[in-house]
């Protein structure tokens, strides 16, 4: 079986062609750098996605705060992420980096903001 894939490791964008045994990777063409051959497995093997979304704030000065996942989640998790995440709501202030949800579904990866919110009726810069 043969899959195609463009890579995103760096900004060539190449168009992978991977050849499959079953589960496992035989060979992979049209990587122009040894990252596409990384890529194209992990890809395969255990697909993962930053994930980026908002959460409420509560006594901020804006409704929302937007987070991320500071690295890549199984691909497979994204929706239980996201219905956590549609729950959650975090009290202001809130700074750039802080963990909003730690460890989320026992990834061992933490969603943190990614921007300053401050409390409402503050003079903060952030």
């Amino acid at each position: 079986m043969e899959t195609n894939l463009i890579c995103i490791s760096c900004p060539k964008g190449c168009h992978l062609k991977v050849s499959l045994a079953g589960e496992n990777i035989q060979e992979v063409k049209g990587n122009r750098c040894p990252r596409g051959k990384e890529y194209a497995e992990s890809e395969i093997k255990d697909p993962r996605r930053v994930l980026t979304t908002t959460v409420l704030v509560k006594g901020g000065r804006l409704p929302v705060i937007p987070v991320k996942s500071q690295t890549g989640l199984p691909k497979g998790l994204i929706i239980a992420a996201m219905k956590i995440l549609r729950e959650t709501a975090v009290s202001s202030p809130v700074r750039r980096g802080d963990i909003v949800v730690e460890n989320i579904l026992g990834t061992g990866i933490n969603i943190i903001a990614a921007r300053d919110v401050a409390s409402a009726g503050t003079q903060s810069k952030y």
